[in-house]
């Protein structure tokens, strides 16, 4: 007996706000949305994944798709749900990650996001709703909508000459070397839901099988916006649409025709993409010491523009990261290219980093009085708190911390220039933390400084940090 049964991707009762009726959808009646996700969480559960899967959704009608997935869900803003897939991916390559997103999000403010993924090969499955148009907001024209189809912001009619061609994502996607898969399909008569059914399988076993990216572009009728019943929608869709978004493969490497599908790149090597960026657990020896962390660096730098504060952050990520140990950074700046505000947010572990914003760092450094003002109350208790006392005149009344006071900018002034400060503070950092060698962040310096010339003063300046600390005078 065949039993037929609400696919366990789903949540049992679908809680929602603003209304009694939890076991119906918020689509409106004849859209599409409701048909490809049965069609994706039959999927998930037939490849029996759905317990290591991560769904995206960014705004648009896509938006309430947590409220029906019983799987990881992912909130993006507007157009950016393949860089957040990107890095969930990238954090967790054992993950299923889902992009799923409209024309108006995908094709408009999304483009960029959607290009360079694809570029990249990120191997994720990006299921793309094309009903040319934007169906929450009002029924606006979107980049798919059709010459001549009207909208509320074309009240006359797409003009090509006005508004320019509705935007084939599919065909402009295929021209990239690195996407292992491209298929446009169709919500309409029985024929091509089982074609859409079977392309949705396919970018998710392709994303289980290492094979890279996966889009699969699926036209569906909007009759709210279109002002059409859903039978007339749903015609219309098959006769006028598909002229202009053709069904068909336009890519596919697992296609045994030879020289169809030419890649031009190597294939996705997740090995090899966790060893580019750190995950491994190999040590970089270069320097002859191991390098090994008490306990994880949370840092925050923060002073003027123009002082080398964010450099500061790169370089002990950069030496971090040659320690073989997690790294990341985030910049932060105002519009000034001097004396504006300026801080950067540091991680250094020896395990995965699962958010790069520090609020409560464990390393602070201030190389101006505003900065002291406003972050030194943030630092944990027993935390290392480092002064440029060149600069804040100040006396510092956090007293739970442990407190290194150095004159960063006179002593780089007296190596030959006080631009090299932040490298002054990086030696008096890394003496004070007693984690990297002197070898190690001598050899990173001489890698990443660009102006050769000026290797040897940012050396100096190291080394004089960093014996202001060893020799106990920061106290």
């Amino acid at each position: 007996m065949k039993v037929t049964e609400k696919s366990r991707a789903f949540y049992d009762v679908f809680e929602r706000k603003g209304g009694p009726a939890k076991q119906a959808t918020h689509y409106c009646p004849g859209c599409g949305h409701g048909n490809i996700h049965k069609m994706i969480a039959e999927a998930l559960s037939d490849l029996g994944v759905a317990g290591r899967t991560v769904l995206v959704s960014p705004v648009g009608c896509s938006v309430f798709a947590y409220y029906y997935f019983d799987v990881g869900n992912y909130q993006a803003a507007h157009g950016r749900a393949p860089a957040v897939a990107t890095g969930v991916k990238r954090a967790n390559p054992e993950a299923i990650v889902i992009s799923y997103q409209g024309d108006g999000d995908l094709a408009a403010i999304g483009t960029a996001e959607t290009i360079h993924a694809a570029n990249r090969g990120e191997n994720i499955s990006v299921f793309f709703v094309n009903n040319a148009i934007y169906g929450m907001t009002g029924g606006q024209m979107a980049p798919t909508t059709l010459i001549q189809q009207k909208t509320t912001t074309s009240p006359l009619g797409r003009m090509e000459t006005v508004h320019g061609n509705p935007i084939r994502m599919c065909e402009l996607l295929a021209t990239l070397p690195a996407p292992s898969y491209i298929e446009r399909v169709a919500i309409g008569e029985a024929k091509h839901t089982q074609k859409a059914r079977k392309a949705i399988h396919k970018a998710l076993r392709n994303q289980m099988e290492g094979r890279g990216y996966s889009f699969v572009e699926i036209l569906a009728p909007c009759p709210t916006g279109w002002k059409m019943e859903p039978p007339d929608a749903r015609a219309w869709m098959l006769t006028e649409m598909t002229k202009v978004f053709p069904l068909g493969v336009f890519k596919d490497e697992g296609d045994v025709r030879e020289g169809q599908w030419h890649r031009q790149t190597a294939p996705f090597d997740p090995e090899r993409v966790s060893q580019y960026l750190g995950a491994s657990d190999r040590q970089d020896k270069a320097a002859g010491e191991a390098v090994k962390l008490a306990a994880d660096l949370n840092c925050k730098f923060a002073g003027f523009g123009g002082q080398g504060i964010l450099s500061l952050g790169l370089f002990l990520a950069q030496v971090g990261m040659r320690a073989g140990l997690q790294v990341s950074w985030i910049p932060s700046y105002g519009p000034e290219m001097r004396g504006g505000t300026a801080n950067c947010q540091v991680n250094v572990s020896a395990k995965r980093i699962g958010t790069p914003i520090v609020e409560r760092p464990n390393v602070l450094v201030v190389m101006n009085q505003p900065s002291l003002d406003a972050f030194a109350g943030s630092v944990v208790d027993g935390g290392l708190l480092i002064v440029d006392t060149s600069i804040v005149q100040k006396a510092v009344g956090h007293t739970k911390a442990r407190l290194v006071k150095l004159p960063a900018t006179e002593m780089a002034d007296e190596v030959g220039s006080p631009r090299v400060a932040n490298v002054v503070v990086l030696g008096a950092l890394c003496a004070a933390v007693g984690a990297f060698p002197p070898a190690l962040v001598e050899q990173t310096l001489r890698e990443v400084i660009k102006k050769r010339n000026l290797v040897d003063m940012n050396l100096q300046a190291f080394h004089k940090g960093h014996a202001w600390v060893t020799e106990g005078r920061g106290a």
